[in-house]
């Protein structure tokens, strides 16, 4: 027997309310308190029964990361990650500098229309080597490359004077750098002009300006030139011509 009339509980919400059994009499039993003779019970539900328990997105997660990790350990692979990113362009100086033309139009309907260029060091143990590379952006590959013990704008030039002889461009063709020196020197300015390159530049201090050429650099340096130790040049200078001609 319920304690609360049926009346006074709405029919909506009667398979949800909470019935109160009491024992055969109205004293409580041998040994037993109050307590327990109104113990409360609830009646069953009528909805369906769930479905099966999905994993939370939390734990699934965990889950992937857990398999590749043994994935890995089989195999015996370890992950790289790059390291920090440093400014290393020198764009304090009087040389003129040309505007943003590329603007960060990265895709490009057709092979060397716009190339994308820049510089990064290699330590050695004779000394830092100097790398100069162009990058197209319609095929991704490395068009032209040089490298040398120095930072002067013949290294920019010899790499610009090979792209231009392999892939011998129709004028029109937009070189992108930074703002350094090498790029802004008169002599690679004219190379450009005696072959109809129209020069871009990036804004002062965005990297994003030359992301293509900045991914590709950060790729050499943490698959090949931080899990070695270059004793010369020239052996720095033969591992990453191999990276450069296979990449």
């Amino acid at each position: 027997m319920s304690i609360f009339p049926q009346h006074d509980v709405p029919r909506a919400s009667r398979s949800h309310a909470a019935v109160f059994m009491l024992g055969g009499d109205d004293h409580p039993r041998n040994g037993a308190t109050r307590k327990d003779d109104y113990r409360p019970r609830f009646a069953p539900r009528t909805s369906e029964p769930a479905g099966p328990m999905v994993p939370s997105a939390c734990n699934a997660t965990s889950a992937r990361r857990s398999g590749i990790k043994r994935i890995r350990r089989q195999l015996g692979l370890r992950c790289r990650q790059k390291r920090r990113f440093r400014v290393t362009t020198d764009s304090c100086h009087a040389l003129p500098v040309a505007t943003n033309v590329l603007g960060q139009c990265f895709r490009v309907q057709q092979p060397n229309s716009a190339w994308v260029s820049d510089i990064t060091y290699v330590a050695t143990d004779e000394g830092w080597l100097y790398l100069a590379g162009l990058k197209d952006l319609h095929s991704g590959r490395i068009v032209g490359y040089a490298m040398a013990d120095h930072l002067r704008q013949s290294l920019v030039i010899q790499a610009l004077e090979q792209a231009l002889q392999t892939r011998r461009p129709q004028p029109g063709l937009i070189c992108h750098s930074d703002r350094g020196s090498p790029y802004c020197a008169g002599d690679y300015q004219q190379r450009l002009h005696q072959h109809g390159c129209q020069p871009s530049m990036s804004r002062r201090g965005n990297c994003y300006d030359n992301a293509p050429m900045e991914s590709f650099l950060g790729t050499l340096k943490t698959e090949l030139v931080h899990r070695n130790r270059f004793e010369t040049r020239q052996q720095a200078i033969a591992q990453i011509t191999d990276y450069i001609e296979l990449f």
